[in-house]
């Protein structure tokens, strides 16, 4: 699971050779720095560490200021493991992998990042109730409500999982099977075709 850090710029559109316009995601993917290497050996499996963006050193705990001494790279806002199979190049400690070795156009990707948190919010919203009845027969106030949520004196409680409002957005989630539109090797700009998870300037994972 060979894969990249990158930043979410924000959505643009472009027209493909059809003349069909496509929304897409432009993302920027700086060089990502090798910051450790783990083998079964010392580690217990294979993998690399690569880290994304600068990070203030003041800002950065006196732990991960050794471990980035130690790889040879200045402090990172993020870091991520990945396979170590599936790379173009051997990658060796403080190394850099940059976009077009990592990328063509035409390839299928899958973005991980996090959604965009929208605080509390009621079961229509959140999973797309159709409220309680319609607007008639003596409605008042009850038309974005869920309803009943289960028998009262059996089972005489709620069953785990039941569909509630609560907090929505937020958590960890991946978009699968992007087109890569274009790679831009000179500003470091990658387009999907779609959108992605999170905000704009949002810290995303890129995965083939």
């Amino acid at each position: 699971m060979p894969g990249m850090i990158g930043k979410k710029i924000g959505m643009t559109s472009l027209f493909d050779e059809n003349g069909k316009n496509l929304p897409c995601t432009v993302i920027e993917v700086e060089a990502n720095v090798v910051t450790q290497i783990k083998t079964v050996e010392k580690d217990g499996y294979e993998a690399i560490q690569l880290g994304f963006g600068e990070a203030k050193e003041k800002r950065t705990p006196s732990a991960l200021k050794g471990h980035f001494k130690k790889a040879g790279v200045t402090p990172r806002k993020m870091l991520k493991e990945f396979a170590p199979t599936g790379y173009s190049k051997d990658l060796a400690l403080g190394s850099e992998l940059k976009l077009e070795e990592f990328l063509t156009e035409g390839q299928f990707v899958d973005v991980q990042g996090i959604s965009k948190g929208k605080g509390f919010q009621g079961v229509v919203k959140r999973h797309g109730f159709g409220g309680v009845g319609q607007a008639t027969h003596g409605q008042h106030n009850r038309l974005r409500a869920p309803g009943s949520i289960g028998a009262g004196s059996d089972p005489s409680r709620v069953f785990k999982g039941m569909r509630m409002g609560g907090r929505m957005g937020g958590e960890m989630t991946m978009v699968e099977n992007l087109r890569v539109i274009k790679v831009d090797t000179d500003k470091n700009i990658l387009v999907l075709k779609g959108s992605i998870p999170g905000p704009k300037n949002s810290l995303v994972i890129i995965t083939k």
